[in-house]
Formats: structure tokens, sequence, C-alpha cells
């Protein structure tokens, strides 16, 4: 866990970056298109002017994605489902390892990553 009082007495810019950093966040966790505009707004012009070559590269690419960004806080849509579904898919392969045949691959990928229930023979 960071020490936010000791990262502030022994660095200031590194201090600066954190707080940066936790503002940025607060977008993200931002309830509606409005506020989450006000917060990034606020937050890329303090950004811009930091002295941290990376959170101006990152604020730079921020305000020409800003219209996208305000849209996804505003619509509360996030990249998680494609995220777990690519790794629940490659957990997959990895257990697939060694299957001679390429279609029993992709079936089994397929029945891992749908809902469907699947009665088994044999068995209530």
């Amino acid at each position: 866990m960071l020490d936010l009082g000791r990262i502030a007495r022994e660095d200031k810019r590194l201090y600066r970056a954190c707080l940066l950093k936790e503002r940025l966040r607060d977008v993200f966790k931002a309830t509606g298109a409005a506020a989450a505009a006000e917060l990034l707004d606020s937050w890329l012009r303090s950004a811009s002017r930091s002295r941290a070559r990376e959170i101006k590269e990152l604020s730079k690419k921020a305000r020409r994605h800003r219209d996208a960004i305000v849209r996804a806080v505003g619509l509360g849509l996030s990249n998680a489902r494609a995220e777990a579904v690519s790794n629940k898919i490659k957990l997959t392969v990895r257990m697939g390892y060694g299957f001679r045949n390429v279609d029993n691959l992709i079936a089994l990928v397929m029945l891992r990553c749908s809902n469907l229930p699947i009665e088994l023979p044999g068995r209530l």
C-alpha cells in the first residue's frame, strides 16, 4: 500500500503524479456523463501542466478521445466482459493442449464460453 504522506515528504513530483492518477480514477467512478466531463476537463487542465512526461502524453491521448471517454463513463461501458471471455478462452486452449482435432478444441471453447445447459448422458 502506498504511504502518500511519506511520498509527499520524499518526492514531490511522484506525489503530484499519484494525485493526478487518483483524480483520473475518479473520472471513471463518476455517475453520469456531465459529472465525468467536468472531472475529465479538470484533470486534463492539471495533467497538461504536469512536469511528468508520461502524464503529459496520457493527457494528450485522453484529450483526443475525450468525447468517447465521457460517453463510455456516462453509459457505464467497460471492456471487462470481453477481457473475461478472452481469459477464459486462453485458459481453455491451455487445457486443450494435445487435442488431435482442432474441432474438439473449438467445441470445448464454445461449451465453456456459453451458458447452455448441457445434459450429459447417464446423469440426472
